[in-house]
């Protein structure tokens, strides 16, 4: 691959790779400062040289790599807010006791069903300057008015440290929080915060009263509420509202790509402000006043959909290709990815980590790459035909690129894709166009009359015919396994494959079946290594008890007959299936008794019926049952006791202290998370 022959390629890669080791190593600050110190020397060192012996060059090009692998541990080191002696981290007691919290609103997120959330920036504990990113959830209240972006609150609360998933193989939602820089959350009563009158006006309070004001303007032309919220999140990547249902129907019809604005949605803005800029002259100074004004406003459409990370990248790459095309120089597609990556990511390294930041980036990179060889297919000469040919090519190329990534987090594939995609694209060309139209003239208190109804109806006939693809289930492809080695293998099978129907020799033949054999080799590794596995679980399920064994790829459910009726429901089961490369095999209701590898298990439950000859190895505790913990434990001697979420916290925490004071290892599930024998 060409690609992979620029030196800007391979520094990126470089840096790429310092981001990694930093954020797995954690690296403490003075050994990457005198590293870096070290590597910019030599850097020095060996360009002066490169320029009065030749053959210095290759050690020139290996100090420059080894300069921004430096580069990115630095990065990734300094935007760590952990790293900071003035994060609360660091703070005495943080989590021990409470303490009287001065913060900003900087973001309003999605609400739960309990509470209004927002990530809060400190600053101030006890009266003491302090900093960092918290999660702030305010119990919802229907007496007082959310709290606007910008606004100072003083909160005397207990914070409370990010926690691990509960249930193995869930969506580790503590790291995807830390890689957003919040390590603990905070939870306040309405009538506990103290506001001051004082607003924060920085750029964040001036985007967010934007946007409310755009959609207070829009709510009063009667514009119809679930349309709104999902123009709302087309054309200014705001998802708060929109909801769940309307939000797996796009997943389903593979259509969830458009609700966060992308690289898709900053094309058509570009195509937008140009065409409005026709009038100006293309003399020297016109067409620099253009690019001024054309990138003026992808800038603030970039604040205004809430710089997230897909929004930047695709800023930043279009402001690249706009920059170039002023210089009247062509540009390079890769160079300007490569360009925006590193940009994007030495100011904001955590974006490597965002799903929606490496799904974006590997379609964009397989679009440039792989679109024009399957449009060189076949060349329709009906210009319609050529249209949706070039759509459908597109989709294609993007789909076949993020195809393995997809499956690996998301764990389905939507079989109508193309469809939806030759739909969609047309429809979202109109949205576009007219909703930023609508958008503007809102924000200054005017919603056009027929601009504002063509709007409302282009998406009321979009959701419904996403609705309808996505209610064809048959064609969604659900709960496929894949794990790390089978994706990094079946990016080397594709990546192979097109670069032997590029070039058609026999070598690349020979690596495409090297590529598939080493896909084999994974598969063959991964179903080794599953059936070579057993394992007994004890699931965490509020009011239920889910209990799991599993024999290599065989799996079997103990669960109450709510459970055991309606297993295609249960997502933590799902989960955990998908992730071990299991099916269900066997379900069984809740036994007394239970043997696994030598084990003998006895569980209780609120019935409090048991044998009481068993001297059990492992006592389950389930459903809240009215016993005397101290004389069970003396009857039955267990040497482990685990109790679920099904029962009351206040008895688990009595527990607890009775089996502390009898030397007994104790193991809840709601505080430990799952328990497992293997």
């Amino acid at each position: 691959m060409k690609v992979f022959q620029f030196p800007l390629a391979r520094i990126t890669i470089a840096f790429i790779a310092g981001i990694l080791l930093a954020y797995f190593l954690k690296p403490i600050p003075p050994i990457v400062f005198v590293f870096l110190a070290a590597t910019a020397i030599i850097f020095i060192k060996k360009y002066y040289s490169s320029k009065t012996n030749t053959k210095s060059q290759l050690r020139f090009g290996i100090a420059t790599y080894l300069l921004a692998f430096s580069i990115g541990i630095t990065t990734q080191t300094v935007h760590t807010d952990s790293n900071q002696q003035s994060n609360y981290t660091h703070y005495k007691n943080i989590f021990q006791k409470n303490h009287t919290f001065t913060l900003t609103l900087r973001e309003k997120l999605k609400s739960s069903a309990f509470n209004e959330r927002y990530i809060a920036l400190l600053n101030s504990i006890d009266n003491e300057k302090a900093t960092g990113r918290i999660l702030l959830n305010i119990s919802k209240d229907s007496t007082r008015y959310s709290f606007a972006v910008g606004s100072q609150l003083k909160i005397n609360a207990l914070l409370y440290k990010n926690t691990s998933q509960k249930n193995p193989n869930q969506f580790a939602y503590q790291k995807y929080l830390e890689n957003k820089q919040i390590y603990a959350q905070l939870y306040a009563e309405p009538n506990e915060i103290q506001v001051n009158s004082e607003i924060d006006k920085d750029i964040w309070y001036y985007t967010a009263k934007l946007r409310t004001q755009i959609i207070q303007n829009l709510e009063k032309s009667n514009f119809s509420n679930k349309e709104l919220n999902v123009a709302v999140a087309l054309i200014m990547g705001q998802q708060q509202d929109i909801d769940s249902e309307t939000i797996q129907d796009y997943q389903y019809a593979g259509a969830v790509h458009i609700l966060s604005v992308s690289g898709l949605h900053i094309g058509f803005i570009l195509l937008f402000v140009t065409f409005l800029l026709k009038p100006f002259s293309n003399t020297k100074k016109g067409t620099f006043i253009k690019l001024l004004i054309i990138l003026a406003c992808l800038f603030l459409f970039g604040i205004l959909a809430g710089l997230a990370p897909s929004v930047v990248r695709s800023i930043t790459m279009f402001s690249f290709v706009t920059i170039g095309q002023y210089l009247r120089r062509s540009v390079n597609i890769y160079h300007t990815l490569l360009v925006s990556i590193l940009l994007i990511l030495l100011f904001q390294p955590s974006f490597l980590f965002d799903v929606g930041f490496q799904l974006s980036y590997v379609a964009l990179f397989f679009i440039v790459w792989l679109q024009p060889l399957l449009s060189n297919l076949w060349h329709p000469k009906n210009k319609i035909l050529s249209y949706f040919w070039d759509i459908l090519t597109v989709s294609f190329a993007a789909q076949i690129g993020t195809l393995p990534l997809s499956i690996y987090y998301f764990h389905q594939f939507p079989g109508l894709f193309f469809v939806t995609n030759i739909i969609v694209i047309p429809f979202l060309s109109i949205i576009m166009g007219v909703g930023c139209l609508v958008m503007v003239f809102a924000a200054f208190n005017w919603v056009p009359f027929y601009p504002a109804k063509i709007l409302e109806i282009s998406i009321y006939y979009l959701d419904k015919i996403i609705g309808w693809i996505a209610s064809l289930e048959q064609f969604i492809i659900k709960d496929i396994p894949l794990n790390t080695p089978l994706l990094f293998s079946s990016y080397l099978v594709i990546i192979t494959t097109i670069i032997a129907f590029q070039q058609k020799h026999f070598k690349n033949l020979v690596w495409v079946l090297i590529a598939i054999a080493t896909f084999q080799l994974s598969a063959i590794a991964t179903k080794w290594e599953v059936q070579n596995q057993t394992e007994f679980l004890v699931l965490n399920t509020s009011k239920n008890t889910q209990l799991v064994e599993r024999n290599g790829a065989n799996a079997m459910l103990f669960a109450n007959d709510s459970i055991l009726k309606n297993t295609k429901a249960n997502k933590v089961l799902a989960s955990y299936l998908t992730a071990n490369f299991s099916t269900l095999k066997e379900k069984h209701k809740l036994n007394n008794l239970i043997y696994f590898k030598g084990n003998k298990i006895l569980l209780i439950d609120s019935s409090k019926v048991y044998p009481k000859t068993i001297k059990p190895d492992i006592l389950i505790i389930t459903q809240s049952p009215k016993i005397n913990f101290d004389r069970l434990l003396q009857t039955v001697k267990p040497k482990m006791v685990v109790t679920d979420a099904s029962n009351y916290k206040s008895l688990q925490k009595r527990w607890k202290t009775t089996c502390s004071q009898q030397k007994i290892p104790f193991h809840a599930t709601s505080e430990k998370g799952f328990y497992k024998i293997n």
